[in-house]
C-alpha cells in the first residue's frame, strides 16, 4: 500500500503550506531560506528566515528560492523543502510515499521537472504534479469528481492562475506571471516617485492589504520607510489613491486575462460557470475592490473563496484522500 506518509503540497512563490494524510495542513510557511554566506551553512528557513529579508544581516543571504511561481534556485528550493518536510514530521519512511504537488498551468516541463526533482532528492517519495487551478477549484468546493465544472481565478505571489476547469481537469486556462509581487513592487516604486519615501516589500504588501483597490476605511494608511534623500527613517501616510493607481496595470492585465478565458470556454461549460461564479483564491483574492472590479469585468457574479491563502492546498489534500480511499477500495477487494 502507497498510501502511507502521503502528503500534499503548495509550493508557493511566497509561501509554502504542506498537508500530511491524517494530520491535515501541519506547516504554512513563508518560501525563504536564509544561508551563512561564508561557510555555506543554513541559518532558518521559513518564518524565522524571512524575518531576516531585507535587514541585510551580515554574512547572512536570505534566498526567496522561488520566483513567478516555478523554482528559480534548484539547490536552495531542494534544501527548504527537506526541511519543512522535517518539521513537518513527513520523512517518507522506509516506503515510497506519495507526494502531490501543485504547479502553475502554465509552468514548462523544465519548470515541471525541477519542481519534481527538488522534492525526489534524498527523500523517497513518489512526486505527481497537479495545476494549481484544478486544486483551486476543488478546494474552492466545486465537486470536480462528479464532473463538475466551474472559474478560477487564483492569485498568488508569483503567477495569477485563470481557468476553466471540468473534472480533474483544465478546460481553458492562462497563467500570468504578474500577481502579488508586481503589486507589492508597483506600490513600492510608486511610494519613492511620489513621496520620496523607499518601503520595504514587508510595508507595501501591508498598504495593499489595508488599502487595496478602495482606498481603506480612511483613504490613507500609515507607512514606515527610508527617506529617499536623507536616508533616514520616516513615518508617512500614504494615500489609498496612489496605492489604487499603482496597482492599476496589474489588475488591469487580471481583467483582460478573465476576458480572453471567459470568452473561450466551450458552450457546454457554460452554465456552471454561470451558477458557480467566479471563484477567487489565493492571498491577492483579499485585496480590497477586487472581487467587485473582476464581476464588472466578467459580468458574472465574483466571490472570495472561505480561507482562500489554504485553498489550493485543501484541494490537493482532497485529491489525495480519494486516491486514498481507492487505493482501500482496491486492497479490500
Amino acid at each position: 500500500m502507497r498510501i502511507r506518509g502521503s502528503v500534499a503540497i503548495d509550493l508557493g512563490t511566497v509561501n509554502t503550506l504542506i498537508w500530511v494524510a491524517g494530520r491535515g495542513i501541519v506547516l504554512d510557511e513563508p518560501s525563504a531560506i536564509a544561508i551563512d554566506s561564508s561557510t555555506g551553512a543554513i541559518m532558518a528557513i521559513g518564518t524565522a528566515a524571512d524575518a531576516l529579508a531585507e535587514k541585510e544581516p551580515q554574512d547572512i543571504n536570505v534566498i526567496h528560492p522561488l520566483r513567478d511561481g516555478v523554482i528559480a534556485d534548484l539547490d536552495a528550493t531542494a534544501e527548504m523543502l527537506h526541511g519543512f518536510l522535517r518539521k513537518a514530521g513527513s520523512s517518507g519512511g522506509p516506503l515510497r510515499a506519495n507526494a502531490l504537488v501543485c504547479v502553475p498551468s502554465g509552468a514548462t516541463w523544465v519548470e515541471r521537472r525541477s519542481v519534481a526533482a527538488a522534492l525526489e532528492t534524498r527523500r523517497r517519495y513518489s512526486v505527481e504534479l497537479i495545476d494549481e487551478p484544478v486544486a483551486a477549484a476543488a478546494g474552492a468546493g466545486l465537486d470536480l469528481a462528479a464532473g463538475a465544472g466551474g472559474f478560477i481565478v487564483d492569485i498568488g505571489g508569483g503567477t495569477t492562475e485563470v481557468a476553466a476547469v471540468a473534472g480533474w481537469r483544465v478546460v481553458r486556462a492562462e497563467s500570468l506571471r504578474m500577481a502579488g509581487n508586481a503589486m507589492d513592487a508597483a506600490i513600492v516604486n510608486a511610494v519613492r516617485s511620489g513621496l520620496g519615501l523607499i518601503l520595504s516589500q514587508r510595508a507595501a504588501r501591508q498598504l495593499k492589504v489595508e488599502l487595496g483597490l478602495s482606498g481603506g476605511q480612511d483613504g490613507w494608511a500609515e507607512a514606515v520607510g527610508l527617506d529617499a534623500a536623507r536616508r533616514t527613517p520616516r513615518l508617512e501616510k500614504v494615500p489609498g489613491e496612489l496605492v489604487a493607481a499603482a496597482l492599476e496595470p496589474v489588475v488591469s492585465a487580471i481583467g483582460r486575462t478573465v476576458q480572453q478565458v471567459l470568452s473561450d470556454i466551450p458552450a457546454g461549460l457554460a452554465e456552471d460557470v454561470m451558477r458557480g461564479k467566479v471563484r477567487l483564491t489565493g492571498g491577492g483574492a483579499l485585496l480590497p475592490g477586487l472581487a467587485s472590479r473582476i464581476e464588472s469585468t466578467a459580468e458574472i457574479s465574483a466571490v472570495v473563496t472561505e480561507d482562500p491563502l489554504r485553498c489550493v492546498v485543501r484541494g490537493a489534500a482532497l485529491m489525495v484522500d480519494a486516491r486514498r480511499g481507492n487505493d482501500l477500495r482496491a486492497d479490500k477487494e
